[in-house]
C-alpha cells in the first residue's frame, strides 16, 4: 500500500508564499513522475506542475515564473514552492505520483493521489 501525505497549505495574503510538501510512504520500488494538481470550487482539477525522476519539469502557464517544483528522491518527497501568490491560486492542491510496485515479481506502475491540502490566498 502506498500513501501520499501532503502538508504546508494554509491561508496567505496575495503576494505571499507557501511551500507544499508531499511524502510517499509504503512499499514500492520507485517513483517515476510526481506532481501537483489543484481544484478550485466549481472547476475541474488541473495540472500545476510535474517533475520526472530525472528532474525535468513542466508547469501550467498560469504558474510559470512563480512556482517551483522539486523532489528529493532519497526522501520520496516532492515540494512546491509557491511565490507571488494570487487569489486565483486558491484551491485544494493534490499530490499525484506514478509509483512502481513489485507485484508478484512484476514491476507495475500505479497512479496514487494524496488527500489534498487547502491553499487560500486572500486579496
Amino acid at each position: 500500500q502506498v500513501q501520499l501525505v501532503e502538508s504546508g497549505g494554509g491561508l496567505v495574503q496575495a503576494g505571499g508564499s507557501l511551500r507544499l510538501s508531499c511524502e510517499a510512504s509504503g512499499t514500492f520500488v520507485s517513483i517515476n513522475d510526481i506532481g501537483w494538481y489543484r481544484q478550485a470550487p466549481g472547476k475541474q482539477r488541473e495540472l500545476v506542475a510535474r517533475i520526472r525522476r530525472g528532474g525535468s519539469t513542466n508547469y501550467a502557464d498560469s504558474v510559470k515564473g512563480r512556482f517551483t517544483i522539486s523532489r528529493d528522491n532519497a526522501k520520496n518527497t516532492v515540494y512546491l514552492q509557491m511565490n507571488s501568490l494570487k487569489p486565483e491560486d486558491t484551491a485544494v492542491y493534490y499530490c499525484n505520483a506514478e509509483v512502481v510496485v513489485d507485484t508478484a515479481g512484476l514491476k507495475l506502475t500505479y497512479s496514487y493521489w494524496g488527500q489534498g491540502t487547502q491553499v487560500t490566498v486572500s486579496s
